[in-house]
């Protein structure tokens, strides 16, 4: 991927600010490019966008392909008289710094569903033949995903391993009944899709006037309650009944001494290589029209995967599996041509994942949080390492706050733990010559001035923001994803004092640029 000099923002959607309890691709988001425009940051990174379940995260969805309708603007849909004015006037009470989940969910479906209602009984020629079109253009993923999603709501949520066994296993006869029984629910699901490709589109168009490259996240595993594992059984590890026989993971690392036991199951690559792993590109060509750079999550993964036996509660007793390499992403190329492709090389990586990445010509990421522990001689993260060929991070969406991070109140799993930890503080704030009032600051100046070619700034560090902000810690199911910012914390002052750093630091892109 080539790319000039560049910064921009992490931000996931659900962090916008906004009255219905979760952020939205409304008029938050449109708010949210014009302070990337006025602080001259051209690249706005998001987290996967698919519809989430249980726990909410975006890296465990109930497709691959379809997008979240939390995140569909109720004021849109009330602009094109799909919801009237009544309808959006009695909001519920939602906290403004996190979101409630189970809140929003009660609210926005009882509303989607009026939405869609109105729909069926008004649309117009044009409108419906334009949601044709799309049902047609997407047949090829959305016809399994809203029957999916139908079944889904008919069993009360349950995972499809506990439908009832025809349908479950997707019983030729079993398909049609449901099929014809559950139209307007899955009707119902494919406009909600219809609706959030419109205006994911819109939003897109809107950055690409404003100069705003979309980057996006393609996690490398699937969960198993989703639509993908159970519309196509044959790709993954599954025994007769469709329960995982391995399932994926990481090995004891920075985050877990035991490990992290995520639970996906794991491709069947050599029944994938065999279809010319037609539903990867499928996949990626989706993504490709969504977003102007896309974030290969867990790259190792296609050199070499942790499989972890699926009855094991940790990851400890895991192994590494050799991943398609090479032949994969030639098999993208030969379908896709050069695809904008950003490597997540964090981790344990070794010469033959990051020989991978180069052969590819894929920039890896570098993390400033990992940059001051170990042996500066040898350490990737620091910065006198970068070579040009990198995403420059304060921090991801699985780090602390930069703030929170120089003031961690966790306790370390082991007392031995607490040392290293003490002393990368202080090699951090000698690095910088700091004196950590405004580490925040610190931290995004030494990303913006590093060779890296794209420097990203998560909105908590922006924001100077603590470890109440974290967005994720791995291996904790519940509480996760919930940051959300107000409209107030985007000052003129902010947007000017970032801007200031990424014009000093040479990362603004020359006009027609």
């Amino acid at each position: 991927m080539e790319c000039s000099r560049l910064s921009g923002i992490l931000l996931h959607p659900t962090s916008l600010p906004g009255p219905f309890g979760i952020g939205d691709l409304g008029a938050g988001a449109y708010r949210f490019v014009r302070f990337l425009e006025k602080s001259c940051q051209h690249v706005w990174q998001m987290l996967p966008l698919g519809p989430t379940g249980y726990g909410n995260s975006p890296y465990q969805t109930y497709s691959a392909f379809a997008g979240n309708p939390r995140l569909l603007s109720l004021e849109q849909l009330q602009a094109e008289g799909w919801l009237s004015a009544s309808d959006l006037a009695d909001v519920l009470p939602f906290p403004p710094r996190r979101v409630d989940y189970d809140a929003v969910s009660a609210f926005k479906g009882r509303l989607l569903w009026k939405a869609f209602e109105t729909f069926q009984r008004t649309a117009a020629g044009p409108q419906r033949d334009e949601l044709a079109a799309f049902t047609q253009r997407q047949a090829e993923w959305l016809d399994d995903y809203t029957l999916f999603m139908a079944l889904k709501e008919t069993h009360h949520g349950a995972p499809w391993i506990e439908w009832e066994r025809d349908i479950a296993l997707r019983e030729p006869a079993a398909l049609a009944g449901w099929r014809k029984r559950l139209a307007p629910r899955s009707q119902f699901h494919g406009f909600l899709q219809y609706q959030f490709f419109r205006q994911w589109q819109a939003l897109k168009a809107e950055c690409r006037q404003h100069r705003i490259q979309l980057f996006g996240d393609v996690p490398i595993f699937v969960a198993h309650d989703s639509a993908d594992v159970w519309a196509h059984p044959e790709l993954f590890f599954l025994d007769d009944a469709g329960n995982p026989i391995v399932i994926a993971g990481v090995p004891p690392d920075y985050f877990s001494r035991t490990g992290q036991r995520w639970g996906n199951p794991l491709y069947r690559w050599e029944v994938m290589a065999a279809s010319g792993y037609a539903w990867w590109i499928q996949r990626l060509r989706t993504m490709r029209e969504m977003v102007d750079i896309i974030r290969l999550d867990h790259f190792r993964g296609f050199e070499a995967y942790w499989e972890v036996p699926a009855a094991d509660d940790t990851a400890i007793n895991g192994r590494w599996v050799e991943g398609p390499g090479a032949a994969f992403f030639e098999r993208l190329h030969a379908a896709l041509g050069d695809l904008p492709i950003v490597a997540e090389d964090l981790g344990l990586i070794t010469p033959e994942v990051r020989a991978l990445r180069e052969r590819f010509g894929f920039p890896g990421m570098r993390v400033l949080q990992f940059a001051f522990g170990g042996d500066p001689r040898t350490n990737e993260h620091c910065p006198h390492s970068y070579t040009r060929d990198c995403v420059v991070y304060t921090g991801t969406h699985d780090n602390n706050t930069s703030v929170g991070w120089l003031h961690e109140v966790e306790q370390p799993e082991s007392p031995d733990a607490l040392k290293p930890m003490q002393a990368e503080r202080a090699m951090a704030l000698k690095y910088m010559a700091s004196d950590g009032r405004q580490i925040h600051w610190d931290m995004i100046r030494l990303a913006l001035a590093s060779v890296g070619d794209l420097a990203m700034i998560p909105m908590q560090d922006v924001l100077g923001l603590g470890q109440e902000a974290r967005m994720n810690y791995p291996g904790k199911a519940k509480g996760n994803w919930e940051w959300r910012y107000t409209e107030d914390m985007l000052t003129d002052e902010l947007a000017g004092c970032l801007r200031e750093l990424t014009e000093m630091y040479g990362r603004v892109p020359p006009e027609g640029g």
